[in-house]
């Protein structure tokens, strides 16, 4: 099946399959919709997203070149990725096989205008391949134009993604067997 011919019910049934902190973030995002289609970047209390925030990110759709741009993103993801990407595009800092894949899921969500959900596995840079399941939600301040997209991800390796791929972690693993 083609990427783009994925309908709106197929997403909604992969989300119902997602890991529940998936489920609770995309609830989140309904409910502050609640009657419009999507909910605006205002709207969203990162208070009320605490247990999440380390998985969040946040990307501008801008009407340029660059398409989207890391606005924030959360330290879980900065961890596993050795660097903060926030402030350049997504072709130049993609976290994922290529700029082309992620670009496709940011695309899927403008143009039908609702979530896009990938459930599968995913290459860590360390080489792991870990199980992850991640919702790309559309925000927009003026309840027609997406003007930001949140992604949140769950990673279901033993061993969190950001743990397991952490410089610190690696530097003491070395220690640990003597090669520091």
């Amino acid at each position: 099946m083609a990427f783009e011919s994925l309908a709106a019910t197929e997403i909604e049934a992969l989300i119902e399959t997602c890991h529940p902190d998936v489920k609770a973030v995309v609830a989140y995002w309904r409910r502050k919709a609640g009657a419009r289609a999507m909910p605006s970047r205002s709207d969203i209390e990162p208070a009320e997203l605490t247990p999440y925030l380390a998985r969040i990110t946040l990307v501008d759709v801008v009407p340029d070149a660059r398409r989207f741009v890391y606005r924030l993103v959360g330290t879980a993801d900065v961890a596993v990725r050795g660097l903060d990407p926030t402030g350049k595009s997504v072709g130049e800092a993609f976290f994922g096989p290529s700029a082309e894949a992620a670009y496709e899921h940011y695309q899927y969500v403008l143009d039908q205008r609702g979530p896009y959900c990938y459930r599968g596995e995913f290459e860590a840079p360390d080489g792991a391949v870990e199980n992850e399941d991640v919702v790309f939600l559309p925000l927009s301040e003026d309840g027609e134009t997406i003007n930001m997209i949140l992604v949140f991800y769950h990673d279901y390796s033993d061993t969190p993604r950001v743990e397991a791929s952490s410089v610190l972690l690696r530097r003491t693993a070395r220690k640990d067997d003597g090669r520091a």
